[in-house]
């Protein structure tokens, strides 16, 4: 990741939103480069409106849960900043009850719930497996809706 990068994009944000806070976060989605390309275009390209998170993560690492109106650097697999967004809205859920909207609204594959399911149970088993932790269906997952707010020049 390119801290200088980062800091470029925020700055040049910040000149066209001078109420926008001091903080942000900074990261990529997914777990693999060419996953983390694949997804902010989808961002990009107003396809992809939600993520979701295991929540098991945010508790062992002791991380705070995203929030609304938390502003995110979303970087590409090679740690590259692409857009800015910001966060409207987050809820906790069982695996088993994410509903069909928010699936859709993730914007992968055939934007389906059964899609979904498949996609998020083999990510949420690969971050779990290292951890010595099983995959059932009703690990807690953070939804996060949110919009794009800024794209790189």
């Amino acid at each position: 990741m390119s801290q200088t990068a980062i800091d470029k994009i925020w700055q040049q944000y910040r000149q066209q939103h001078s109420e926008a806070p001091d903080t942000y976060a900074a990261w990529a989605f997914g777990d693999s480069e060419e996953m983390a390309d694949a997804l902010v275009e989808l961002v990009a390209e107003g396809k992809k409106t939600a993520t979701a998170s295991n929540y098991l993560l945010y508790e062992l690492e002791n991380e705070d849960l995203p929030q609304v109106g938390q502003l995110n650097i979303i970087l590409d697999g090679k740690g590259s900043p692409k857009l800015i967004v910001k966060t409207t809205n987050v809820t906790v859920v069982p695996f088993d009850e994410v509903t069909e909207n928010h699936a859709f609204n993730e914007g992968e594959g055939d934007c389906s719930l059964a899609y979904w399911r498949e996609v998020h149970e083999a990510f949420f088993k690969r971050e779990l497996a290292p951890l010595g932790k099983d995959f059932h269906e009703k690990i807690l997952v953070v939804c996060e809706d949110f919009e794009v707010v800024y794209k790189k020049e």
